[in-house]
């Protein structure tokens, strides 16, 4: 699994910054995404849902989101 660390990054980078993580990966690989922007939450599930990518997992420990997305 890659890792994409995105702390300090607002929106709307973190979800840019992923869309262009992703389109150097094959399908069926996995990247887990570390932000501490409160949007990216939602803007992630909107990314996933509005591009085909699949939403894995999606957690909030000590003001850190951690989302796990697998390229379509």
């Amino acid at each position: 699994m890659f890792e994409l660390n995105l702390n300090g990054l607002n929106c709307p980078l973190p979800v840019l910054k992923t869309k262009k993580f992703l389109a150097n990966l094959e399908a069926g690989n996995q990247v887990k995404i570390i932000t501490d922007d409160p949007a990216s939450l939602n803007d992630l599930q909107d990314f996933c849902s509005k591009t085909g990518h699949k939403l894995i997992a999606q957690n909030t420990k000590d003001n850190i989101i951690y989302t796990v997305i697998e390229h379509r």
